[in-house]
């Protein structure tokens, strides 16, 4: 099937030639320019329906391109066509595979191992080694670090040690305080003989600037952009962003969560006041699979090969209680990996459910196996900010609320600051915190990276942090919420027709 792009795009070029040399009244060649957006948004919407996508999604594109043709023309060249994403990113997948397999070999489990798991969890365990591909640890130590200031402490503090690499790769990086901090640190390291690679999103940090770059490079800082964007338009790949916040120090440290580099990440912007985040410091055994994610991705986007024992031969901790597993999700997978393990966590649930997200857009699967366990009796706690930060996700994650309360699920509003934690809890015993929000970008499209813990110390960490955390938040009373004003559940339900496109 040819580009849909490149098709509907040389229709409107070659259309709107003819039209305006041979045009003669502006009505005409006006009408003529509306005619010629129908062709395509038709030809679009055939395209569309012949993609075998989800019915549910095929029929918002269908209502969108039929409701808004000119604009949704567009919206669909930049963020719709994603029947050819694993044809994209084909050659990565297979890449990443076998450097897993090369790297991590075949990992056997004793019985003792999968008793630590837990024999509740063994559907789990068993899903993460079919489709999560990297290995379980149990060499491994990890620290929740709870806000901005904990985990920028911690992290400038391990950047400072470095003696022989520094790798980071962020979605957002913000020419700021934090941002110029974390720079003169990098480029002190580099000077002293570190080897340094940054890898930033080219959306994400589109605002970076040339100057925070070149002072960089000038150092000796290796930076590079993921997936640059130079015409949004015709660019494939422009809809599948890098999400991933990884930091791995001298290939023994590492880190993984919720914050991108920025002031508010510290509580700085006035508007969203308090920054609450969740965030992991890693070290031991499973910072080689951090490691390894990070550089199959540097070596995606510059054909650099560093898979050498000096940056994947971590020093391995005492054998502790519990499993720490890195999981990367994206569009190069054959499997939606942190949707399934996230459905399977819901499912196998006997206890409890207790989610964290700032963005609460799930797809039918997991909003179906939610409403599943709390009519089953589950304890299903949902958490999300007060305060929104994008409006359209906002009330579309609203529009799932009725629904929610209705089957059992309680639902609290974080009011202290803004709630930006991605943590999931299940029975006190595991527990994902990372990158990937609840959400069907996150799902779908990003390429997102978490940590799965089975039993560690820092499951009961995050749980603690979740119990405080509601007591700065306040419940959502159903019949009350049944009262909000007219406008707000019209927004929903309009939002809402664009949830699968978030």
């Amino acid at each position: 099937m040819k580009n849909t792009v490149r098709v509907s795009v040389f229709v409107l070029a070659i259309g709107a030639v003819l039209f305006a040399t041979q045009g003669i009244w502006e009505g005409w060649l006006l009408g003529s320019i509306s005619i010629l957006f129908t062709i395509s948004v038709v030809f679009i919407g055939f395209l569309i329906s012949l993609e075998n996508r989800h019915p549910t999604r095929t029929l918002t594109w269908l209502v969108v391109l039929g409701s808004f043709p000119v604009l949704g023309f567009f919206f669909y060249l930049l963020f719709g066509r994603n029947v050819r994403k694993r044809r994209l990113f084909q050659r990565k997948a297979l890449l990443d595979k076998e450097a897993i397999r090369e790297i991590e070999g075949e990992r056997i489990y004793t019985k003792e191992d999968i008793a630590m798991l837990g024999e509740s969890k063994s559907s789990i365990f068993r899903l993460s080694q079919n489709i999560g591909r990297s290995p379980i640890s149990f060499q491994t130590d990890t620290e929740v670090l709870t806000d901005g200031d904990r985990t920028f402490s911690k992290i400038l503090e391990e950047i400072n040690k470095a003696k022989h690499h520094i790798h980071l790769e962020y979605y957002i990086v913000k020419n700021d305080e934090i941002g110029n901090q974390i720079k003169q640190l990098l480029i002190e390291k580099a000077k002293s003989g570190v080897y340094v690679r940054f890898l930033f999103d080219a959306v994400g940090s589109l605002g970076l600037g040339k100057a925070y770059l070149k002072e960089l490079r000038d150092a000796g800082v290796e930076i590079v952009s993921f997936s640059p964007v130079a015409f949004p338009v015709f660019n494939n790949k422009v809809n599948f962003r890098n999400h991933r916040k990884i930091i791995v120090v001298d290939g023994e440290v590492g880190f993984v969560g919720g914050l991108n580099i920025g002031d508010e990440y510290l509580g700085r912007d006035e508007y969203f006041g308090y920054w609450r985040d969740t965030h992991l410091f890693v070290k031991g055994e499973a910072v080689r699979t951090l490691q390894l994610i990070f550089l199959q991705d540097w070596y995606y986007a510059t054909d650099q090969s560093l898979l050498t024992p000096s940056y994947l031969t971590p020093t391995l901790t005492e054998r502790k209680h519990g499993g720490v597993q890195m999981i990367a999700g994206g569009p190069d997978q054959e499997w939606e990996v942190i949707k399934s393990l996230y459905f399977s966590m819901i499912t196998s649930a006997q206890k409890s459910i207790w989610i964290a997200s700032p963005y609460f857009v799930p797809d039918d699967d997991i909003f179906t196996a939610l409403k599943v366990a709390a009519l089953s009796g589950l304890d299903v706690r949902l958490l999300v900010p007060k305060r929104p930060d994008k409006r359209i996700v906002y009330y579309a994650s609203h529009s799932y609320f009725p629904e929610m309360m209705e089957a059992g699920v309680q639902i609290y509003e974080y009011e202290k600051g803004f709630l930006h934690s991605k943590v999931v809890i299940v029975d006190d015993e595991i527990a994902s915190i990372g990158t990937a929000n609840m959400d069907m970008r996150s799902f779908h499209l990003n390429f997102e990276v978490n940590a799965f813990l089975y039993n560690t110390e820092s499951v009961l960490s995050l749980v603690e942090d979740f119990e405080k955390d509601l007591l700065e938040s306040n419940p959502i009373v159903k019949g009350v919420f049944a009262n909000r004003p007219f406008y707000q559940k019209l927004a929903e339900s309009l939002a809402r027709l664009a949830s699968p496109l978030l």
